[in-house]
């Protein structure tokens, strides 16, 4: 038995939002995603026709579906579970679309939620993100220490953009960002600035940004295998998206492929994983 770094590509992600109003279809999508060897897609599961169809497109192809929900009370869960019965996922992606000012009014719609997740069998991970009820580190901080078990799913380019962090980052914004990791099941991947939610990966400049997010996946990655189970999977999605995330030019298109940074990013991971081992070693040795 041996623990699996499964890398999926965002289907929101693959739309072009091109001014020549174009757009391929998810037959093409499929087919592009399943060439390039993406282990799975991310999807929302929030409609029953609209998952028939995702369904019956990947059918034969072995890709595996990330489930994306924005639940905005507890009720609003069980249509996306039910579709997830159906039509299995690895975990779904809880987005709570609801923003409490308030800790106490957020611990009964997820303790709802894990409830109904529980019944259900089926992973559901809270999606740290802007404009949710995940929308501020501190915040997302305090509902841990109300709920220490509770599983998310860690999108750091939020917390990034959205607390401004100086640069390089301290140590106290290190150690708070790793303490969001102890709690993540799968993680969603782009490259943030302090002012940026998406920067460009290719381009050189950027590099202190990616080198940033390649140290916090790698604490995430050692940290989910060292409490997770010999077999487990953990789930990466490529999460590229579309302008307004993609910077665009004065044309209005994006300033790069973003398929071809799709590809770039998957290749980062999976580099990134293999040089675990190796890196453990090393800390060990130095102690």
């Amino acid at each position: 038995m041996m623990q699996k770094l499964l890398i999926f590509q965002s289907l929101w992600a693959m739309e072009w939002r091109h001014t020549d109003g174009r757009e391929r279809s998810l037959d093409d999508n499929i087919a592009m995603i399943v060439e390039a060897e993406f282990d799975g897609i991310s999807a929302h599961y929030t409609n029953r026709q609209d998952v028939l169809r995702l369904n019956e497109a990947i059918r034969g192809t072995g890709l595996k579906i990330e489930g994306v929900c924005f639940p905005r009370c507890v009720e609003d869960l069980r249509l996306t579970l039910e579709l997830a019965a159906e039509f299995p996922v690895t975990h779904i992606d809880l987005q709570p679309d609801i923003r409490p000012r308030r800790v106490e009014d957020c611990l009964p719609l997820l303790d709802g939620w894990m409830r109904l997740a529980e019944d259900a069998g089926i992973p559901v991970f809270i999606e740290t993100h802007r404009d949710r009820m995940t929308t501020d580190l501190f915040f997302t901080l305090d509902l841990l220490d109300r709920r220490p078990g509770l599983p998310l799913l860690a999108d750091l380019s939020h917390f990034l953009v959205g607390r401004e962090f100086a640069f390089p980052v301290d140590e106290e914004n290190n150690d708070m960002i790793q303490r969001i990791m102890r709690n993540a099941w799968a993680f969603h991947g782009r490259i943030a600035s302090r002012e940026q939610i998406q920067l460009e990966i290719s381009f050189p400049h950027h590099r202190p940004w990616l080198n940033l997010f390649l140290e916090w996946w790698d604490y995430g990655m050692r940290n989910w295998q060292q409490r997770s189970a010999p077999d487990a999977e953990l789930v990466f999605t490529c999460e590229l998206g579309p302008k307004p995330y993609a910077i665009t030019g004065p044309d209005g298109n994006d300033t790069t492929d973003r398929w071809s940074e799709a590809l770039l990013l998957r290749q980062i991971l999976h580099d990134l994983w293999t040089e675990l081992p190796a890196r453990c070693l090393f800390r060990n040795a130095d102690g």
